[in-house]
């Protein structure tokens, strides 16, 4: 608009307003005029209707929209690309709602490791409109205020749009969560440089660096760029990406050669089941390699106990008694390791003894696990890597070797003693009726002595003892010989005689009747009469 034009409206403007101020309780040209400080609003009121006076400042009631604003929206309104023209309130809040549903649609690539893509809706990602109050001003326009702002607001909208801008928001939560997922996916963990022993010899087998999407990171990077200057066409957003470096340097490795401490235990007594799982057990912890600080947990190692992971039926301690269970022998591999371990003279952080006494290692020098309630556990204390090697040979022997930087002295030597505290001698027998097995079925358990014992670090330097160290106290409990008797029968009879036979409190008694119980039965199949169907005490 030309400035002489334009002033020529200020002028026109400034004398309608001189009017509505002397003529205030009129209509000029069917339009009430309410003047109220300077502003005035627009109402179409009914014919023959005076605008009622409320004091002597010529001040008129204003009829202002409350929560729908009412009237048509003009022309060249718009919000973004949305022409709003001629609509009321609720025709614009509709076209601006299917603006938004189409908004949701647009794609959003993710970038994140590798230059993989991930690519998701921006509905996927919680966008929400946050400016819906523009609808109720695009009602509005030229419609309130005072009478020369109207007016030049409706001017205006002759020469050039009025274009309100969509405002829109996005779920941080939801984001977070789309984010995590394809860190799930993407992330690539780092593989720590180790050794592998070849004959003599150790090869160094280099790590791979690893990488992991940063999830707050790209949070916030992608709620700045959708919520700061987004253009609401489909992007392209590169996420925060933390570079995890593995573990192991080639010089600290290439010093890894001295064996530091070596133990060997023998499974010459054990069957082919019990033997098959210390083996496997062996295998699974062979090559272990543990940087300073680094833990050890012996169960994480060799679990799960199945028949997928190498393991066979065989005994093994259960509440006093040896039942048999997959992995039956895996503690004698992890209390072999224990005694390598103590003359390495690495941090055991967890150790738990038997139940009951093991005859493979000495008093107080084993280290059981059962699930997750006994576990060995040990820190690599030292300032260089350890390697840790389990052989197991063809005459049935373990050996655990730990390999690493020997930093003591050449004239200091570490030894261990076993001491025995107590001795409990098994007394009497025990015997258990299983209800769940047949008559004729018995197991009988040897009897197990009780001990209490200690075991002591003793240190020399030049052949003189120096330090002396408790390193456990473990007790053991004695269990006298025990039988499972079956006793599920439907003969009264046959029932009587073995609750008898159990109440006798004899072992011996018990075999002795079920070895006549089991004949009797043999010689009723066959036919034959047997004058010890009822064996009499």
């Amino acid at each position: 608009m030309k400035r002489g034009s334009f002033l020529r409206t200020i002028i026109l403007a400034l004398t309608t307003l001189v009017c509505c101020i002397v003529l205030s309780d009129k209509t000029i040209a069917g339009i009430t005029i309410n003047v109220n400080g300077g502003a005035a609003a627009v109402t179409n009121p009914a014919p023959q209707t005076e605008t009622e006076d409320t004091d002597s400042e010529n001040q008129v009631n204003i009829t202002v929209p409350k929560d729908i604003p009412e009237g048509t929206i003009s022309s060249g309104v718009y919000v973004d690309t949305v022409s709003l023209a001629d609509m009321d309130y609720d025709e614009a809040m509709a076209a601006v709602n299917q603006y938004v549903e189409s908004l949701k649609t647009k794609e959003i690539t993710l970038v994140s490791i590798d230059q993989k893509t991930k690519v998701v809706t921006a509905g996927e990602l919680g966008l929400k409109w946050t400016n819906p109050e523009i609808i109720s001003e695009a009602v509005c326009l030229g419609k309130a205020g005072n009478i020369v702002a109207r007016y030049k607001e409706l001017k205006d909208l002759e020469y050039s749009n009025k274009v309100y801008n969509l405002e829109v928001g996005f779920d941080s939560e939801t984001i977070k969560a789309v984010v995590e997922a394809q860190g799930e996916s993407d992330n690539i963990k780092p593989v720590d440089a180790t050794i592998a022993k070849n004959g003599g010899n150790f090869d160094i087998v280099p790590g791979q660096t690893g990488y992991a999407v940063n999830v707050s990171s790209s949070t916030i990077t992608i709620m700045n760029q959708l919520e700061g200057n987004w253009n609401k066409e489909p992007v392209t957003i590169e996420l925060a990406v933390d570079v995890d470096e593995p573990k192991g340097k080639t010089e600290d490795l290439k010093l890894v050669k001295d064996l530091l401490g070596t133990y060997t235990t023998s499974f010459k007594t054990s069957g082919v089941a019990r033997s098959g799982n210390v083996r496997n057990g062996t295998r699974l912890i062979n090559g272990t390699v543990l940087y300073p600080g680094d833990e050890f947990s012996a169960y994480d190692a060799v679990n799960p106990f199945t028949e997928e992971n190498g393991y066979y039926m065989a005994g093994s301690y259960l509440n006093g008694m040896v039942v048999e269970s997959l992995g039956g022998g895996i503690c004698q591999v992890t209390s072999t390791l224990y005694n390598a371990i103590l003359r390495a003279e690495l941090e055991v952080t967890e150790r738990s003894n038997h139940s009951m006494i093991v005859t493979y290692v000495n008093l107080s020098s084993d280290a059981a696990i059962s699930g997750t309630s006994k576990n060995f556990r040990f820190v690599n204390n030292l300032d260089y890597p350890v390697y840790i090697e389990g052989l197991t040979s063809d005459d049935k022997k373990i050996t655990f070797n730990v390999y690493g930087v020997e930093t003591r002295p050449s004239n200091r030597e570490v030894s261990f003693e076993s001491v025995e505290i107590s001795k409990t001698e098994p007394e009497g027998e025990k015997i258990i009726a299983d209800g769940a097995q047949p008559v004729g079925v018995i197991d009988v358990q040897s009897a197990h002595t009780g001990y209490v014992g200690e075991l002591w670090k003793v240190v020399k330097v030049d052949g003189v003892e120096t330090e002396r160290t408790r390193m456990n106290k473990s007790t053991y409990t004695m269990t006298p010989r025990t039988a499972t008797v079956g006793t599920a029968t439907a003969d009264p009879n046959i029932a009587a005689t073995i609750q008898a036979a159990i109440a006798s409190g004899s072992i011996d008694y018990c075999k002795n009747v079920v070895s006549q119980l089991k004949a009797a039965a043999a010689a009723a199949v066959a036919g034959v009469p047997s004058e010890a169907d009822i064996p009499v005490e």
